[in-house]
């Protein structure tokens, strides 16, 4: 996949839909994020998100009753190998701030975007296109990614 090319050797922050898309097997969006997380267990490329993926990812499982699938998504979160979880820490706080004051990002997008900038990510994958590339940040929307070649 070219697309993966430029994220190979770099840490990449990951929003929650790409996460849910891989484990719950989304027929669209599975064949594209395969080989990333393939890249990211073999090490060729770091994740970092926050703690706020967990929440979000927790939250259908948990509805369902469905035990396994949310030990599924906290043992990646909190143990996987080369995927860093990052606690909202003042620093994470007062940056997400600032970029919804200055971008009119929701607070969730914010914390996400925050949380890669802290984690000293070169990309940022998502599936939001309303988030644009707040510096330092390449965003990678896998809806666009459909559409190339």
């Amino acid at each position: 996949m070219e697309w993966l090319k430029p994220l190979l050797g770099h840490t990449v922050g990951l929003d929650t839909a790409p996460l849910i898309y891989f484990i719950e097997k989304h027929p669209v969006y599975l064949p594209l994020l395969q080989p990333f997380f393939e890249a990211v267990e073999c090490g060729d490329i770091e994740i970092v998100t926050s703690t706020l993926t967990l929440t979000e990812v927790l939250v259908h499982p948990l509805r369902r009753g469905d035990q396994v699938l949310a030990r599924q998504y906290s043992r990646i979160l909190l143990n996987a190998s080369h995927v860093q979880t990052l606690a909202v820490s003042p620093v994470i706080a007062s940056e997400a701030a600032h970029l919804r004051a200055s971008r009119g990002y929701k607070t969730p997008d914010a914390i996400q975007l925050a949380t890669a900038q802290s984690g000293h990510a070169t990309f940022f994958v998502t599936n939001d296109e309303a988030l644009s590339n707040p510096s330092g940040l390449q965003i990678v929307v896998l809806k666009n990614l459909l559409t190339q070649p």
